[in-house]
């Protein structure tokens, strides 16, 4: 059991480590921006440190002041939570050069599931329905209008180094590509501090279906059934229900059987969320 656990993010999710933590009699360690130095996670938190003024990228996204503070307070292991640095392998594997644990799936599987692109490639392979798009990143503006006439508007540009909508933009005509671009490469960069971006077709009037998957580290994955998240604000989901009043139980079984064979194909271990769409049809893509 560990004794020191430090919660690399910020806001709720913190604050629903920091509790379980409280609860298995384990101490925590926040860290924080300076503007949220009174923030509830910091307040809950046994120890806090600052890693920076409140641009993200000069404090949640700064390594290096992260890593000093997992040093410095002798944690055991490290939570990324989600977004932010829980999908950068590099700081993963960072994490265990300390010697900490890092609470999360391999780096292997970040590596392959946390880049939007790599994923797209292995579940291609996999022969599982995909969104159409592209599977490197955009290198030029000529080279999106190429790609984008290819696949036909509208088109979403999105991330490759993260999600929660940062980054993404739909785009309904080529005159609007130049500047959506460059808007969607900035915010990412600040998000993620990765700033590849790529193209996939906007399926519009879709559903948003997740599955919730566990694996373990003796190759069992089991499927907790899924969840309808449609309902959306800004790429942001506002209400998660389950189960979707959509899926039935044919497409909830296959749903759920390509989710499992997705998350053997890279090693995954421990929680996860395989997200598909799925068309007023029934037919569903992978998503993410």
């Amino acid at each position: 059991v560990f004794k020191k656990i430090l919660i690399a993010n910020r806001g709720e999710i913190a604050v629903r480590v920091i509790r379980t933590c409280k609860e298995m009699g384990i101490q925590t360690v926040a860290i924080y921006s300076e503007p949220d130095r009174t923030s509830p996670h910091v307040l809950l938190a046994d120890e806090a440190y600052c890693v920076g003024p409140g641009t993200s990228s000069k404090s949640y996204l700064n390594v290096i002041k992260i890593l000093d503070v997992i040093q410095k307070c002798n944690a055991d292991a490290v939570h990324p939570g989600y977004g932010f640095l829980s999908e950068n392998c590099d700081f993963a594997d960072s994490v265990q050069k300390t010697g900490a644990v890092w609470i999360g799936p391999s780096t292997k599987a970040i590596t392959t599931m946390g880049d939007k692109m790599a994923a797209r490639k292995l579940v291609l392979k996999t022969g599982s329905p995909v969104v159409p798009g592209t599977t490197e990143p955009l290198t030029s503006i000529n080279n999106a209008k190429e790609t984008a006439r290819e696949i036909g508007y509208p088109i979403l540009i999105k991330a490759a180094g993260g999600g929660g909508g940062k980054g993404m933009r739909i785009i309904h005509s080529e005159n609007d590509l130049k500047n959506v671009i460059s808007q969607a490469k900035s915010e990412a960069k600040k998000a993620f501090a990765d700033d590849r971006i790529y193209l996939e077709k906007y399926l519009e009037e879709p559903h948003h279906i997740e599955i919730q998957v566990f694996a373990d580290n003796h190759g069992n994955v089991v499927s907790l059934g899924e969840r309808e998240c449609s309902i959306q604000r800004r790429y942001q989901k506002i209400i998660e229900e389950t189960p979707s009043p959509f899926i039935d139980y044919k497409l909830r079984l296959e749903l759920s059987k390509t989710a499992i064979h997705i998350t053997k194909s890279c090693d995954y271990l421990g929680a996860g969320t395989v997200e598909f769409l799925v068309d007023k049809h029934k037919n569903f893509y992978f998503l993410e």
